[in-house]
């Protein structure tokens, strides 16, 4: 498997690492330029299943502003951005929502749920 280059973001130090899958160890990575256990463990991720928070709008009817900003509760699996992204555009809802208030339940059924960040009424 090819070597990746991952920069980490858990804290201030953005350590810049290159892991690869060891050859005669399937699911073991070698990594150098970590210089933390925390980016050890986000390399580990990011190599095999990258996960990101997704922002987004709705549109919000009877409100103050035509859109409602809101995001996913929980990273979810990268390859499945795009398709989160066509799912929430397709959300609308109704004045008034509080901010934490659920639009949409278990997001492409990934557990994650999509929350207003703001109060609109």
């Amino acid at each position: 498997m090819a070597e990746k280059e991952i920069i980490c973001i858990l804290c201030p130090l953005g350590c810049r690492m290159k892991v690869k899958e060891k050859e005669d160890q399937p699911g073991e990575l070698s990594m150098r330029g970590h210089k933390c256990k925390q980016g050890k463990t986000y390399a580990h991720q990011e190599f095999y299943n990258p996960t990101r928070t997704l922002t987004s709008t709705v549109v919000i009817h009877n409100a103050t502003l035509p859109r409602l900003p809101v995001k996913t509760d929980r990273p979810i699996s990268k390859n499945l951005i795009m398709k989160a992204v066509e799912e929430i555009a397709r959300a609308e809802v109704e004045a008034p929502v509080k901010m934490g208030d659920v639009i949409i339940e278990n997001l492409l059924g990934t557990g994650s749920n999509v929350l207003a960040t703001r109060s609109l009424q």
